[in-house]
């Protein structure tokens, strides 16, 4: 394979000429075989170069310049992109060629197939991962552990069941001799504030004199309790 570089060797424009030399010392620095077209002199090499640019490369006018670099009929690029493929050492891979064996693109080259190796392996790896993880486990083994925290649980629930009727016992106990006390409580009461009427009655004004005069006819009443 050839690569073409199509240049115009009487161009007036420095900034052409520069690319073009550039373009050029690079290759001969890499050591690769190239042909130089000249468009400035032989029109068919201007017309194949416009014809075989693609149409979105070409400027706005549709009129591409100088340098314009093919590897035979194919298109590689222009000025532009072959700064872009120097600058990220794939100069080979931009033209087309196989780097040789040793430069700094043919051992990136094997750093990227290097980890895309690895990859593969890895993803390899885990998928026998998955399929070992997704081997099916007997139901037995899989709901053993649930079902003995079911049984814990029944269990649990049972004991708690048994244990209720004796906090209901003891709590109906409790109301009982609460309530036992608050009778024992409204009889003494009752009892109170009956021998209070007694004697309320009793100290009333048609009981006084007999009292005061013969206190043994009422037990209940003594002297000092009248006022």
């Amino acid at each position: 394979m050839v690569i073409k570089v199509f240049l115009a060797s009487s161009s007036g424009s420095t900034a052409i000429k520069k690319k073009q030399q550039d373009v050029v010392a690079f290759l001969e620095a890499l050591k690769v075989d190239y042909a130089q077209l000249d468009i400035a002199c032989n029109e068919e090499n201007r017309m194949w170069m416009r014809q075989n640019v693609p149409e979105e490369k070409k400027p706005s006018n549709g009129i591409p310049l100088p340098p314009q670099i093919f590897n035979e009929e194919s298109y590689c690029g222009d000025y532009e992109t072959f700064f872009d493929a120097k600058e990220d050492n794939s100069v080979f891979s931009f033209l087309g060629l196989a780097p040789p064996p040793g430069s700094k693109e043919a051992m990136q080259a094997d750093e990227e197939q290097h980890m895309v190796e690895n990859g593969t392996h890895a993803e390899e790896t885990n998928e026998e991962g998955t399929r070992r993880d997704s081997i099916e486990v007997p139901e037995e083994d899989r709901n053993g552990d649930a079902h003995e925290e079911q049984e814990e649980a029944a269990e649990g629930a049972e004991e708690d069941e048994v244990a209720e009727p004796e906090g209901n016992e003891a709590t109906e106990g409790d109301e009982e001799a609460e309530e036992t006390g608050h009778a024992e409580e409204d009889e003494e009461q009752d009892e109170e504030e009956l021998r209070q009427l007694e004697v309320d009655q009793l100290l009333s004004s048609d009981f006084i004199w007999m009292v005061f005069h013969f206190p043994s006819l009422h037990p209940f009443v003594s002297r000092s309790d009248i006022p």
